[in-house]
């Protein structure tokens, strides 16, 4: 299990489809997972400070049952990767015993973020689906540029199968499209 943090919600300028950025802590690894919009607005309310709502929400209902019953979430984990499908667990601790709940990831997330718990990603699934971005200096100003997740791209795109290429296209699209300046500005 790597631990992860949320480093921003993001909108594809290509189709408009809302992606969440982990970003795997003290590393510049992310793993970006397609969410909707319903979810990507419940955890950026969370995440976004002096934004308060008039009624609780789904995850804020989820959270609040959670704790009446007398559970405690340990931590979030996007468990595995299936045919271009994220899948996630939320592990409870009720009554000295650990339970999992499988769970969408953006759910699992957004109750994350409102229970202050640790979110993780299984290493098989950021080896499929992280992807690296190294910073290089040019022109004397730092730029963040998009790369594979290996040392050798062009050797793992040579053994990767045209099906594998395929699946993984809309995420090259959106990250190509990305405004990766963003990044730097939201930790002024």
């Amino acid at each position: 299990m790597i631990e992860m943090t949320i480093e921003s919600i993001r909108v594809s300028l290509v189709n408009y489809q809302r992606v969440v950025m982990l970003k795997e802590k003290n590393t510049l690894r992310y793993l970006p997972i397609w969410i909707g919009s319903a979810e990507a607005q419940a955890i950026a309310i969370r995440l976004q400070e002096g934004i308060q709502v008039q009624r609780p929400m789904t995850h804020d209902l989820l959270a609040t049952t959670i704790e009446v019953l007398g559970a405690k979430v340990e931590h979030v984990i996007v468990n595995d990767l299936k045919n271009d499908t994220f899948y996630a667990k939320i592990l409870l601790n009720f009554g000295g015993n650990q339970l999992e709940i499988d769970s969408r990831p953006s759910d699992a997330l957004a109750l994350a973020v409102r229970v202050d718990v640790p979110i993780y990603a299984d290493e098989s699934v950021l080896d499929k689906a992280g992807i690296v971005l190294e910073r290089e200096s040019e022109g004397g100003a730092d730029a963040l540029e998009a790369i594979d997740g290996t040392a050798d791209v062009s050797e793992k795109r040579k053994k990767a199968s045209e099906d594998e290429i395929k699946k993984m296209s809309a995420f090259r699209d959106f990250i190509d499209n990305l405004d990766l300046e963003d990044f730097d500005k939201r930790k002024s």
